[in-house]
């Protein structure tokens, strides 16, 4: 173990390097998903049938194939179509489809599950489709649509070691290169574990405050708040 920690140190800029990666890839990766899961989970809540069937055959797609082979295809077969892109970019186009995708049923449950009192106040007010979206409907759904967003985050930041197979030096390909030189499996795992653990805590957190300061922002308290 001291082997592990003397050599930890020795690397610790190629760590650091590897974790800033780690958390590059997961802010990059959400802010995508988060731009999917609007995309596609507003025109997939929509009465009509020719907006709604594109959008949910787009939803099914992406949730119904795995991202590791989301990844391998675009990493490969992209080239091969004329299109090249970065591996770090490669994985977070990856990262954002699949979440995205997840996200829009997160997005499109929670629009639907504003009361249609609230819209039907606002269309008395004269308002239009999009002042109705932007002003009525979206700032309470989001209050909704924290939470699980914050677990769609939470495990998109553990599907970012994926990124290591295309050749993106991330946190995890970092601590594999120490387990490789030092032969101490355990303990590089172990500290891989808690570092991702850590990480995980921070974006819980984070989310954690962002609901309740939306909830204030309607006079509402967040669930498991005090009376």
């Amino acid at each position: 173990m001291n082997e592990f920690f003397d050599e930890f140190v020795r690397a610790a800029p190629r760590v650091a390097d590897g974790l800033w990666t780690t958390v590059l890839a997961t802010v990059l990766g959400a802010a995508a998903a988060l731009a999917v899961a609007f995309a596609l989970g507003l025109p997939a809540g929509s009465p009509k049938r020719s907006v709604r069937a594109p959008a949910r055959l787009a939803v099914e797609f992406l949730r119904g194939t795995s991202l590791y082979v989301q990844l391998f295809w675009l990493f490969f077969a992209l080239p091969v179509l004329g299109f090249r892109l970065e591996p770090l970019a490669c994985g977070v186009l990856a990262l954002g489809l699949n979440f995205g995708a997840y996200g829009a049923e997160v997005v499109r449950g929670a629009v639907s599950a504003v009361p249609p009192t609230q819209s039907e106040a606002a269309v008395a007010l004269g308002m239009g489709r999009w002042l109705r979206l932007r002003r009525v409907v979206l700032p309470q759904a989001a209050v909704l649509m924290i939470p699980p967003f914050g677990n769609l985050l939470i495990q998109l930041l553990k599907a970012t070691p994926l990124l290591s197979l295309i050749t993106v030096s991330d946190l995890t390909f970092q601590l594999d290169q120490l387990r490789s030189a030092t032969g101490d499996t355990a303990t590089a795992y172990l500290t891989l574990l808690l570092m991702y653990f850590a990480l995980a805590a921070l974006l819980s957190s984070g989310m954690n405050l962002l609901e309740s300061a939306a909830a204030a922002r309607l006079g509402r308290r967040p669930e498991g708040g005090e009376a």
